[in-house]
């Protein structure tokens, strides 16, 4: 009955509903940097980028009229998804046009909770072993991503589409947020002010600092093991002072949650220690303030109700509606 489902795609539609928002993502940001193409670093390159994305995904559509089968529409899934690590660090070629707001989220953070949150956790809670267990939270992120989204094409394959649509719709809510509201997160802004102007609450306006420096300092460097390392890896490769507030990492991951306790209750359970850890890790390490953790769970409820909305209403196929 899935293959079915799939071979009968191509009488229907050539788009998948990733590829839809993609493509208009990957529209309304190649309008943006017309827009703003004097303002920006580099948007030759972009627009190149743009292009080869775009070539790229009429190229697997494409084999997919040739060869229509499961494996064809899998790797069409994991094309679009994949390029979110592109799409990611591409936000702060945006958001680096405007004035830093740090100071502003930093203040607000002391205001509240009469310190920063992000500098005392790892001093409360130190040692290789916490710092490994939050590490893994955080690294676990987008094998969660993934595993959600494997468990719906073999598990729920008439849900996959629904599931995949809405993680990606939900990445791209935070990217377009992130892209006006120039927020770098703890671990950018605080060792350009110093940690002692952190602590004692004086945070000054960078104005556009991160613009010419743009490099992250890696606060756990040379304190962990494996996981400390792997996610030390990872900032150190595709970091960027951006994406800070709302906190794509805690939101997104309770989209996870949300899908997969529709999905199954032995997935929600497996899952739910990891995403605990993962919204500890946000702050553990450095990357979010914990108002950035806190709007992340309300935003997360939000976008969650907007994107799976704007499915059901306007992309849901009829076979989607039967039982799987």
């Amino acid at each position: 009955m899935a293959l079915d489902l799939f071979k009968r795609r191509e009488a229907e539609t050539k788009f998948l509903a990733v590829e839809k928002i993609g493509l208009l993502y990957n529209l309304f940001t190649t309008l943006l940097i017309i827009l703003f193409y004097d303002r920006m670093d580099d948007p030759r390159q972009m627009l190149i980028y743009r292009f080869l994305i775009l070539a790229g995904t009429f190229t697997l559509i494409y084999v997919y009229t040739k060869f229509p089968s499961r494996l064809t529409i899998l790797v069409r899934m994991v094309a679009q998804m994949s390029l979110l690590s592109y799409w990611y660090p591409d936000t702060f070629e945006f958001n680096r046009i405007f004035p830093n707001l740090d100071h502003i989220f930093a203040s607000a953070e002391y205001s509240i909770f009469g310190c920063q949150p992000a500098l005392m956790f790892d001093q409360v809670l130190d040692g290789v072993f916490w710092r490994e267990i939050f590490n893994l939270g955080y690294w676990l992120y987008f094998p969660m991503i993934a595993a959600i989204s494997f468990f719906y094409f073999f598990k729920r394959p008439k849900k996959v589409e629904r599931c995949t649509f809405i993680i990606m719709a939900s990445f791209f809510t935070y990217y377009l947020i992130y892209m006006f509201l120039p927020v770098a997160g703890p671990q950018f802004y605080f060792p350009a002010i110093g940690e002692e102007a952190a602590s004692s609450g004086v945070y000054e306006s960078l104005g556009n600092y991160f613009n010419l420096h743009p490099e992250v300092s890696i606060a756990q460097e040379g304190k962990g093991v494996f996981f400390t390392e792997l996610v030390n890896m990872a900032q150190s490769a595709g970091e960027r002072p951006t994406a800070a507030f709302p906190s794509s990492h805690v939101g997104v991951s309770l989209i996870i949650m949300i899908l997969a306790f529709k999905a199954s209750k032995k997935l929600f359970m497996g899952f739910l220690p990891f995403f605990i850890l993962l919204c500890c890790a946000t702050v553990y390490i450095k990357a979010h303030y914990l108002i950035d953790a806190i709007a992340g769970v309300l935003s997360g409820v939000l976008v969650y109700l907007l994107t799976s909305w704007i499915y059901d209403r306007f992309l849901q196929r009829k076979e989607e509606t039967t039982t799987t």
